[in-house]
């Protein structure tokens, strides 16, 4: 046998390999997604006629080539559950402003809320926790283009940080963008350095030795934010979803708050309690779901 035949059986094998090992690795994130919460709300929820969804977004990814082979074959679920591609995310920007739906601020809807006004038609209000560069380089722009405001919650010691594999945006940039918005963009407290898991999964500001260190840190984050844009947030958005009776009840006696944003399920209305305000994680699985609630009449 030749070199050259060697060297194309070789060659030939390894484009196989690399076909099974796609396969494989294909197959086993279908099973693990498949086994995951998929974000779509209730259908209970999707038939609410009258009421505010408030989304959740983290990160909006450019689709250049090595994102694309990471959300093919990566089984890590921060590709799959906390991320949206830009031309999704502009394709859902797009929908909300093709079928009428009216995108409002945060403030709005506290005045709204405020009011125990029935409400008539479908309202949504935009939010991004964290804020790595892919809200300012990548959202922002399309957010501008239709003139919708949105709330960006701040963990407000880790700017500029490398966290699970995305760069946090720092205050820089953030000034810069929230120049740009203007009145667009609201900032909340998303924990001043209380955003991770301990080893056994609970979050580390649910822990009751951790509630002193806690209420130091909402503290702390406040006085951050006053002193990077000028003033103290109303808003507090919980650190994966939600917190301890202790820590719920803590956040509820701070005067200044009124909303506290949570991953519960429900629409607001003119009922709901904002101190406990529901939001739908979007991604590509949460999105059929949301568009039947806007087309549900």
């Amino acid at each position: 046998m030749s070199k050259t035949s060697r060297k194309w059986i070789l060659s030939g094998l390894i484009v196989m390999f690399l076909i099974l090992l796609g396969f494989s690795v294909h197959h086993n994130i279908a099973y693990e997604l498949g086994n995951k919460p998929d974000f779509q709300i209730t259908k209970h929820d999707e038939r609410v006629k009258n009421g505010v969804m408030v989304f959740c977004y983290h990160r909006i990814l450019s689709t250049d080539g090595l994102v694309k082979f990471d959300e093919n074959v990566s089984p890590n679920t921060q590709f799959h559950d906390f991320n949206v591609n830009l031309p999704s995310f502009k394709h859902q920007m797009n929908y909300l402003q093709q079928h009428h739906v009216k995108v409002i601020s945060l403030p709005t809807m506290m005045k709204m809320v405020e009011k125990r006004a029935p409400f008539h038609g479908k309202y949504v209000v935009i939010t991004f926790d964290d804020i790595d560069r892919t809200m300012i380089d990548n959202a922002m722009p399309v957010l501008l283009k239709h003139h919708y405001p949105f709330t960006d919650s701040i963990i407000t010691g880790n700017t500029g940080w490398y966290k699970q594999g995305t760069k946090l945006a720092t205050w820089p940039a953030i000034l810069k963008m929230k120049k740009r918005a203007g009145r667009l963009v609201t900032f909340g407290v998303h924990t001043n350095n209380m955003h991770y898991l301990v080893h056994d999964g609970t979050p580390v500001f649910n822990l009751p030795k951790n509630f002193t260190r806690f209420k130091r840190d909402y503290a702390v984050s406040q006085d951050i934010l006053k002193q990077k844009v000028g003033y103290k947030s109303p808003i507090f958005t919980y650190p994966y979803g939600s917190g301890t009776p202790q820590i719920q009840k803590f956040l509820d006696q701070q005067h200044r708050l009124q909303v506290i944003l949570t991953l519960n399920d429900g629409i607001v209305t003119d009922h709901s309690d904002l101190k406990q305000t529901p939001r739908v994680i979007i991604n590509s699985n949460s999105w059929d779901s949301v568009k039947r609630w806007i087309n549900y009449n």
